[in-house]
């Protein structure tokens, strides 16, 4: 899995500060993993004394004609133009800017290019790139070709996993948060790809953010149990089975409530036939923490991720996690040491242990210690400094600085 770049022992010694081009269609302050986790790299690579060139569609807050902003201290920003994406309003699908950025990279030349996203504006991006002969490391965050089951365009499974293939080939490497994500993208055919975990603010998730005010605005008192979802309320998510797990609940525990923090296309329907749930709308920030952690329980059913921000959030909060054993589930949480892993499919497993938890107020206290230290390490310096080390081994290996003659 680790990508064989070239050492070179001077720039590690002395290492210079970076230019890196970083291409995005979703970035804060819209809400979600991807954006979340590229905001904090971006922020992490400036704070280390690097140069960021930041290519993202403008939002709709801000207008929609391309242009340039004004630069931060560390930061150039180029806006891009982009379209509502299908299905995800809040969201913009960036439109193809390849001349727009060939003409920018040749005034100033990143030493890399970092392509976060797969759209229209990250295959310009790649094109322009790949012309002026720049380094190039893809990420993969998103499992579309899982997605299109539950949309009903099953058919487009095999055309998109043929397009993400075909991206992410032409990259240098692709970055990946999991090992096992990694060896399945290996297995589609994607040759040179590597790990980045992300990371999770453990000042901001925090036991302590525990509100007994906002229990009682759930209708909870100090020993009732509130069992939390944080998420897209979509259908990719599986929520289905999160009802039939909060069901089996409620039937042992009358006066457990349901907490669904989050919104999306399937809002309407589940608040409709969960009435009793508590439907807190999408959070952010402190608000965000104190719901976690004012929870007591963390369900989370999907098998369409590549990662799971809300995992490690939930497991910094203080909170035991049932999910499957898949992306980040199967990387952070050990069965029944910070909260309980079903066999991917498995729903009556799924079930039983969010019944078994629910059941077991000691085992939930123990479990939630040893999940608030099993991300204490995982801080976003650390996450930062590893990615810097993979940019510096593909910039090496690229043709432009070996010596002449010499073939990658």
């Amino acid at each position: 899995m680790d990508h064989a770049g070239l050492v070179c022992h001077e720039l590690v010694k002395h290492p210079a500060a970076l230019r890196v081009a970083v291409v995005t269609e979703t970035y804060p302050p819209e809400i979600n993993g991807v954006a979340m986790s590229t905001g904090r790299l971006v922020e992490g690579l400036v704070a280390a004394g690097h140069r960021v060139d930041l290519i993202r569609p403008r939002q709709p807050h801000e207008g929609g004609e391309p242009c340039a902003r004004a630069p931060a201290s560390g930061l150039d920003e180029m806006l891009a133009r982009g379209i509502p994406l299908p299905k995800y309003a809040q969201l913009q699908l960036g439109l193809p800017a390849r001349q727009l950025l060939l003409r920018r990279w040749s005034r100033q030349r990143p030493d890399i290019v970092q392509l976060v996203t797969e759209g229209p504006l990250g295959w310009s991006a790649l094109a322009a790139a790949r012309k002026l002969q720049l380094p190039v490391i893809s990420e993969f965050h998103t499992n579309f070709h899982r997605y299109t089951g539950h949309y009903g365009v099953g058919w487009l499974k095999a055309p998109i996993a043929a397009y993400l293939r075909s991206f992410h080939k032409r990259a240098d490497l692709t970055l990946v948060p999991t090992r096992a994500l990694g060896n399945e993208l290996q297995a589609l055919g994607i040759p040179r790809v590597d790990v980045v975990s992300r990371g999770v603010d453990t000042e901001l998730f925090a036991p302590q953010r525990r509100s007994d005010a906002l229990r009682r605005q759930w209708g909870l008192g100090p020993d009732d149990l509130a069992v939390l979802y944080v998420g897209r309320i979509a259908p990719e998510k599986n929520l289905a089975l999160l009802e039939k797990a909060f069901a089996a609940i409620h039937a042992r525990h009358p006066r457990a409530r349901l907490v669904m923090v989050g919104g999306g296309p399937a809002l309407a329907a589940l608040r409709s036939r969960q009435p009793r749930a508590v439907f807190a709308g999408m959070q952010t920030g402190t608000a965000l923490a104190e719901h976690y952690a004012s929870g007591d329980l963390f369900l989370f059913p999907s098998l369409t991720e590549t990662y799971g921000n809300v995992v490690a959030e939930a497991l910094a909060s203080g909170l035991p996690v049932v999910a499957y054993r898949d992306a980040a589930a199967l990387e952070l949480v050990s069965h029944d040491i910070h909260g309980w892993l079903a066999e991917p499919g498995d729903e009556a497993a799924f079930v039983a242990g969010a019944v078994s938890l629910a059941d077991a107020p000691g085992q939930r206290a123990r479990q939630a210690l040893a999940a608030r230290q099993r991300v204490a390490a995982l801080g976003w310096p650390a996450i930062v400094e590893r990615l810097v080390g993979l940019q510096r081994q593909i910039i090496l290996s690229s043709p432009a600085v070996l010596p002449a003659g010499k073939k990658r």
